[in-house]
């Protein structure tokens, strides 16, 4: 009998891959599902960048494997926009990796830094797979609260109460998937100096510095930070190019080196066209976010509406890609959202897949279209409505 790795054995399928085959099931039933729990752009890239990728067909060099690090136009193209957003001075040759998605970076920096029985920080709540590829190369998930009192940041006195003596690696995401809460340069300041007194190498994930946020910052903005922290950024959400798999990862040079030794034996280079347009995109300047954010302030708007409807509470602060709301006593995240998708044809994730402290809490996406939303509210509304008529009735 032929077995699996026993790697496998703590690690389950991705939540969203295994609950969207029942949505789409009951969708095939004729159930007129709204799905509002994936943070899937449903906007199109800037037409200069649809338009970069079909003129780079006909580039003699277009179909042929690519260089394992991207052409350097690609890592120069990341390099100003480091520069140009955040002020960050980066090497375009030694100091960026480009990367078919940051997810698979994720797994590529999990390899090139972890061995087996090493221990690695990861938020709690925070996002699923960085707990998976722990636990994949064999390392030890140790999980550091945060919560709604401590505005979702980092608690160092708790930290330090810890034994750190195994840790090796800490994973960080801000602004924060999925409450929306934002970091701060005084914050990144206390991880670096956290991560260098222990030597701890610093993960900052930073996909959603755009959406809904008027300060986008970077950690390697902090003096010196280079010398203990990496960075992953993309450009799915920032560019809606989710599907076109394009990120980066970037450092010091002595940490880049070892993801590509992973990176060379896992893939043959980024499709040239992808490329070309990726590089299309980060040339666009703050009116492209500036429309981008126009018609997600309006779906939070209503999003909020329909969290309130439902009497949750949000926080209207919050920046990113989704709306995290708490709902009222007396009801579970597992069963609000069951509620939601068999009664009301709404899915919308439960807070709890995000980790424990994630129990009471929903997350809708803004990747939705208004005409959605608003039909989402009326039948909430419409279903309130009903339970008080019934109550006169009685």
């Amino acid at each position: 009998m032929i077995t699996t790795a026993q790697r496998l054995d703590s690690v389950q399928e991705y939540y969203f891959s295994k609950k969207l085959r029942e949505v789409n099931q009951l969708i095939a039933k004729g159930k007129p599902i709204i799905n509002m729990g994936i943070g899937s752009p449903d906007l199109a890239p800037h037409s200069s960048v649809i338009v970069a990728i079909q003129n780079a067909m006909f580039d003699t060099k277009a179909h042929e494997y690519q260089s394992y690090q991207g052409i350097p136009e690609l890592r120069q193209g990341f390099a100003s926009f480091y520069q140009n957003h955040f002020g960050v001075n980066l090497d375009w040759n030694s100091e960026i990796l480009p990367l078919m998605g940051s997810k698979e970076g994720i797994m590529h920096i999990a390899m090139a830094f972890l061995n087996e029985g090493d221990h690695v920080l990861i938020p709690n709540p925070g996002y699923p797979t960085y707990a998976s590829v722990t636990e994949l190369v064999q390392a030890k998930p140790v999980f550091y609260d945060l919560n709604e009192t401590n505005n979702w940041l980092p608690d160092f006195d708790q930290l330090e109460q810890l034994d750190l003596s195994k840790v090796k690696l800490m994973w960080v995401n801000y602004p924060h998937m999925p409450s929306g809460a934002n970091a701060t340069l005084e914050l990144y300041e206390q991880l670096i100096g956290f991560g260098k007194k222990h030597n701890i190498l610093i993960v900052n994930d930073n996909p959603y510095s755009f959406v809904l946020n008027n300060h986008p910052l970077s950690i390697l903005q902090v003096a010196d930070a280079k010398e203990i922290a990496i960075e992953l950024n993309s450009l799915s959400k920032t560019y809606n190019m989710a599907g076109w798999r394009v990120g980066m990862v970037s450092g010091k040079n002595e940490f880049i080196d070892a993801i590509l030794k992973v990176k060379s034996n896992m893939d043959s280079g980024m499709f040239y066209g992808i490329q070309k347009g990726a590089i299309a995109a980060l040339k666009l300047g703050n009116d492209w976010f500036e429309s981008q954010n126009k018609v997600y302030q309006k779906r939070r708007d209503l999003l909020v509406e329909l969290a309130e409807s439902l009497g949750c509470t949000v926080d209207k602060k919050a920046v990113g890609l989704f709306v995290w709301a708490k709902l009222s006593t007396g009801i579970s995240s597992e069963e609000m959202i069951d509620d939601l998708l068999y009664n009301k044809d709404l899915f919308v994730a439960p807070g709890t897949i995000f980790g424990s402290n994630g129990e009471g809490y929903i997350r809708f996406s803004l990747c939705v279209k208004e005409d959605q939303i608003k039909e989402a509210i009326r039948r909430c509304n419409a279903e309130k409505r009903l339970t008080i008529d019934l109550n006169i009735e009685i």
